[in-house]
């Protein structure tokens, strides 16, 4: 035995004494892309919908994977930076909610224009912002993209117009559905059904829960909302159809938060926690591309695990970078109501406060 590790130990000693010629490395081929089946979409008033199977390159998938854990992590960041009482006021996290942002995304344009309600931070990022821009936002800080003096309900992009801090204020719905199927408008109505308004859930608060139905004389879309490919081949439809002249169209995206309401609602009263952990372990978007992904051969686990550890850096950065950038000055307050106009006064608490509007 000690004669043959000898002997072995000589071998390897002798490959070691020389010098490298040639280095084997190990590599692996990937599929470019692969095709799956993807759930049926529930239809009113249309005669066919959305595909039933779709194709998933590598390059999207790694970017649609990419894009939500970006979002899951900066809004978990911001868990712990309004527990830490550095975000302040009203805050309503995305979780769960990824691949209806990042799906809705990949399904138009960058020129089409968005606007969405109170849970707009995955919207903000997916829209083109940095993350450094929204947690500096959320901290009320100068490098904010809306300089620290929106917050979580009022961020805005380019051809994306927030974030609405009154429930409604991003249209009156039914008089909406109205003007736009008389002027035939190119409008997407979506309604993120995440299965709760605030504590209760949509089965006590409505007598019909079809909400695609609502439009009634518009068309509309049942789309499963926790699966980015069925958002965004229902997405592409829906465009599609409302660029053809035809109108406007409706889809419900059938979703889940894991967070509550907002911060300040535990999210606990009026759900179970086995509730939240089954739809965790059955339906969570993340791990439903992930298993595709994996299972398919266009990724590997430890190629994902180094976009996790990229993502948790870049969260990292962004979330000192929000904490450590000055906060606006006073003076500041009353800036930028106007893009293009002369300076102004604006009147502040009283009469004898006044602040000056700088475009």
């Amino acid at each position: 035995m000690w004669k043959m590790l000898s002997t072995v130990s000589r071998v390897l000693s002798g490959i070691i004494q020389k010098p490298a010629g040639r280095v084997l490395v190990a590599s692996r081929h990937f599929a470019n892309d692969a095709t799956f089946e993807i759930k049926k979409c529930d239809l009113h008033r249309l005669e066919e919908g959305p595909p039933v199977t779709t194709v998933l390159t590598r390059e999207d998938g790694l970017k649609y994977y990419r894009m939500m854990q970006t979002v899951r992590r900066m809004e978990l960041k911001a868990d712990q930076l309004y527990k830490q009482k550095i975000i302040r006021g009203f805050c309503h996290l995305y979780d769960g909610q990824e691949a209806c942002c990042v799906g809705l995304e990949a399904g138009i344009n960058p020129t089409d224009h968005l606007i969405t309600a109170y849970r707009a931070h995955g919207f903000t990022l997916t829209r083109g912002l940095s993350v450094r821009e929204i947690l500096a936002e959320l901290t009320g800080r100068r490098g904010g993209c809306a300089k620290g003096k929106g917050g979580s309900m009022h961020m805005y992009a380019k051809n994306f117009y927030g974030g609405n801090g009154i429930v409604g204020a991003q249209g009156q719905i039914f008089e909406a559905y109205n003007m736009a199927a008389l002027w035939k408008l190119p409008c997407i109505f979506i309604c993120e059904n995440n299965r709760y308004g605030m504590g209760t859930s949509v089965e006590r608060a409505a007598a019909s829960t079809d909400y695609y139905k609502r439009g009634d004389f518009i068309p509309g879309l049942r789309v499963d909302g926790m699966d980015i490919l069925c958002v965004r081949e229902a997405t592409k439809f829906a465009a599609a159809y409302c660029r053809s002249g035809k109108g406007p169209i409706l889809m419900e995206l059938q979703t889940y938060r894991y967070h509550g309401h907002s911060m300040s609602d535990p999210g606990v009263s009026y759900r179970t926690r086995e509730e939240i952990q089954e739809v965790r372990s059955k339906s969570d978007p993340i791990m439903l591309l992930k298993d595709r992904m994996v299972n398919n051969n266009l990724a590997s686990v430890e190629e994902l695990k180094e976009i996790d550890v990229e993502v948790r850096k870049e969260i990292e950065d962004a979330a000192q970078f929000a904490t450590a950038d000055p906060e606006p000055p006073l003076e500041e307050l009353g800036y930028h109501i106007y893009s293009s106009e002369p300076p102004f006064e604006v009147r502040g608490a009283n009469q004898w406060i006044k602040f000056k509007s700088i475009s």
